[in-house]
């Protein structure tokens, strides 16, 4: 088979058979059904030739490991779906759930056939259905390496990870064209639905790419970390960890002032394998940090609440990210690990407008859900509803430590006196009496002492000790089973 290379070259771009040979392992790649043809014969498409109707399928390895892999060649048709082009991708990931492996999609399309009508309409929706029967069997993962617009966005929308790559992804409903029809306005493609753009304000995309080489080594990555399918069990790869450094580096993490802020990715680095962080959403809400990482070779999935954003607080872009993390990381067992350091949910009419309490209350859900082994760290605050929501023992939490400086309450110390002493507040004379109860309520009621008695906390340790006690913890979990489940078919997640 011949490959136009220099046309898509000449955008800038990959060719779909050199983007599928750089992506899998070295002399692989099998491909599938490259004699399909379309059978549309309106406006003129019997008198066309569409080889392999557009698309290249088939299966290939990465890492050693099986994977099923499609890529659409805009150079023929302009990559646009037809209803055999359809076919072949919704058969390619039905296949991939029967063999069960990763699914990997290329895009790079002009949109639906319109030539094809209905038809083509009926490809996508059959695309559509199979992308949602391999949800949680096995992984889907998205590469946008050229326009996909219009229900060409909502194949992507559902797999588990979208790659991105910059001046190269085009991901929107509608293009320039119609935005400037309908809403008089000049828009270019990057400023819609470029690489930044989704990965920063809409969060649609899950890791960002420089460039489409590197957009695939971080795609090999990434299936180094996570299991091929439900059920898989990953083997312990070899790990670095370098104890005394991480243990003197962690005790410096928290600055004095607990009003300042600090990366809580310092932490995460103190307790996991050496280089091990696969980071997910990065640039977007920066108040959270939620990825892969290693202990002891084996992977973890990590939620923390992260100080240097926006002090940590949960809005409503923060409590998605984190949502469907558990979820993904809960579907394919991958043990939990959430750090905490949150002074509650973010106040004022914006959030409120927007609907934090719907999108606060799918991080009670998913953790509440979650079945998989679940360790929290308290490291710092842990305040209100977000204390609860984030991983608590209340939401099924197998452990909970907390660090000695630990502050778990209802609210701050400085809020709660505003609220107890509001008369006291307005006396001059009363100034000592105030600040006396300040100092009771941090020593009573803000101390982990008091959760722990309670049993809301299993063990208060000091930072140094954290990486002994999550190995310890998640060894001890490894074969945990869950067992109470009541009737049902599923529940109602508030989306």
């Amino acid at each position: 088979m011949e490959y136009n290379l220099e046309k898509q070259h000449a955008k800038g771009k990959l060719h779909a058979i050199e983007r599928i040979n750089l992506l899998c392992d070295k002399g692989t790649f099998v491909e599938t059904y490259q004699g399909v043809k379309h059978n549309c014969t309106s406006f003129g498409m019997d008198k066309k030739d569409i080889p392999y109707d557009g698309v290249i399928t088939g299966f290939g390895k990465i890492n050693g490991r099986k994977v099923a892999v499609y890529a659409q060649d805009f150079t023929i048709q302009g990559g646009s779906l037809g209803h055999m082009h359809g076919r072949k991708i919704a058969d390619l990931t039905k296949m991939a759930i029967d063999a069960r492996c990763p699914v990997i999609g290329i895009n790079d399309s002009g949109g639906a056939r319109i030539q094809e009508g209905v038809e083509a309409l009926g490809g996508y929706g059959n695309v559509f259905n199979q992308n949602v029967r391999a949800s949680g069997a096995i992984p889907q993962i998205s590469i946008i390496a050229g326009p996909c617009a219009g229900g060409a966005v909502y194949s992507p929308g559902i797999t588990d990870f979208i790659f991105t790559v910059d001046k190269v992804t085009q991901m929107f409903i509608t293009g320039p064209k119609v935005v400037k029809s309908v809403m008089f306005m000049d828009i270019s493609a990057e400023d819609l639905g470029g690489a930044s753009i989704h990965a920063q304000k809409s969060g649609v995309s899950h890791f960002r790419c420089d460039s489409e080489k590197e957009c695939y080594e971080e795609v090999r990555r990434l299936l180094d970390y996570i299991p091929h399918y439900f059920g898989d069990k990953l083997p312990a790869k070899e790990f670095k960890f370098n104890a005394k450094k991480a243990e003197k580096r962690i005790n410096e993490i928290l600055p004095e002032n607990p009003r300042q802020g600090y990366d809580v990715r310092d932490v995460i680095n103190c307790v996991i394998d050496e280089d091990s962080f696969l980071e997910i959403m990065k640039e977007f809400a920066i108040n959270c940090v939620v990825g892969f990482g290693k202990i002891e070779g084996r992977t973890v999935g990590i939620v923390a609440n992260n100080p240097k954003g926006l002090g940590g607080v949960l809005d409503c872009d923060a409590s998605d990210k984190i949502a469907r993390f558990i979820r993904y990381c809960d579907s394919f067992d991958i043990p939990l690990l959430t750090f905490v350091d949150v002074p509650g949910f973010i106040p004022g009419p914006q959030e409120e407008q927007k609907g934090i309490i719907r999108h606060g209350a799918k991080v009670i859900y998913a953790y509440s859900e979650a079945t998989v082994p679940k360790l929290t760290v308290i490291l710092r605050k842990a305040y209100g509803g977000a204390y609860i929501a984030m991983c608590s023992k209340h939401l099924g939490a197998d452990f909970v430590y907390a660090w000695p400086k630990a502050e778990i309450a209802v609210m701050g110390a400085e809020g709660a006196i505003e609220i107890l002493f509001a008369k006291e507040l307005k006396d001059p004379n009363k100034a000592a009496e105030v600040q006396a109860a300040s100092e009771k309520y941090k020593n009573e009621i803000m101390t982990p002492y008091i959760a722990a008695e309670r049993g809301y906390i299993t063990e208060i340790i000091n930072p140094e000790d954290t990486r002994k006690r999550i190995v310890a913890s998640f060894d001890f979990l490894e074969t945990k089973i869950f067992t109470n489940k009541p009737l049902k078919k599923h529940g109602n997640i508030p989306l």
